[in-house]
């Protein structure tokens, strides 16, 4: 009997690409269109502002890369460590919304990381 084309698991891996991509290309429309919340938080922690430029076109290729399937392992593994870094922009206890935004980096570290292993399993 001919195993389908599309299974399941295959289906569940395009989507976690896809949702997870979708994140970071939000991210990189986000600074295109309103860099100055990004500007303020690298600020904040001492780093010159002009680095949202860098983390745009990371978030961008990122999410592409995704998209495409293009080394998804990598990509993954190194998103992974993006959002533990960048998590720190958003330790400001005094703010609810920003540790909100803290905490969700570490669960989409995790599910990079998740889709990493996934990825290089298929």
């Amino acid at each position: 009997m001919a195993r389908p084309a599309v299974t399941w698991d295959r289906a569940a891996l395009i989507a976690a690409r896809v949702l997870i991509g979708m994140l970071f290309l939000s991210g990189a429309i986000q600074k295109t269109v309103d860099p100055e919340p990004a500007v303020d938080l690298l600020r904040g922690v001492g780093l010159p502002g002009a680095l949202v430029w860098p983390a745009l076109l990371y978030d961008a290729a990122a999410a592409l890369a995704l998209f495409a399937g293009w080394r998804v392992t990598p990509v993954a593994l190194s998103l992974a460590a993006y959002c533990a870094a960048t998590s720190v922009f958003h330790l400001i206890p005094d703010d609810p919304w920003q540790m909100t935004i803290f905490v969700k980096n570490w669960a989409i570290a995790g599910g990079c990381l998740a889709l990493a292993v996934a990825a290089k399993r298929s």
